[in-house]
């Protein structure tokens, strides 16, 4: 399992993050993957120019892809730029892919992308393996987390 990355970590840079994803799915696992990329793909990525809002990993014969996953074209990338949600091939080892590719095939269980920052000068995507929530579970998530927000607010007036 890989260690959640923030601009606290040594040469860490994070470009974008899916709120969402972690309100739609319960993470089981997160796996840290490499990208195949294109320049201006990266020079994009670095700018901040990508989103993850609706995108999702696949694994095809035998090897891990991002879908739907949107990095702008770079304005002066001019005729050699990229399309902005083309398919792209995700680095992992063997061994995960054969484990994620046992875990996605259970019911329910989804690869989805969770972040996209940079370690040490290469890009990398967080995935996170989860299972969809239902609409109760959702509540109850909110309410946890109102919960809490009230528990520290009153923490800090008595301080």
């Amino acid at each position: 399992m890989a260690e959640t990355p923030t601009r606290a970590n040594e040469g860490d840079r994070l470009v974008t993050d899916n709120r969402k994803a972690r309100h739609e799915y319960e993470i089981l696992e997160t796996y840290e993957a490499g990208m195949v990329l294109t320049g201006s793909e990266v020079k994009s990525l670095r700018a901040g120019r990508a989103n993850l809002k609706d995108s999702f990993a696949r694994i095809e014969r035998g090897e891990a892809f991002l879908l739907n996953a949107h990095i702008s074209p770079y304005a002066a990338a001019s005729r050699f730029g990229h399309e902005p949600e083309r398919e792209r091939k995700l680095l992992l080892h063997r061994s995960e892919i054969d484990k994620l590719t046992g875990r996605v095939q259970e019911r329910g269980l989804t690869l989805v992308p969770l972040k996209i920052y940079f370690k040490s000068g290469r890009a990398k995507v967080l995935l996170g393996l989860g299972r969809g929530k239902k609409a109760y579970d959702k509540r109850e998530s909110i309410k946890k987390r109102e919960m809490q927000r009230e528990a520290d607010r009153a923490m800090r007036v008595r301080r």
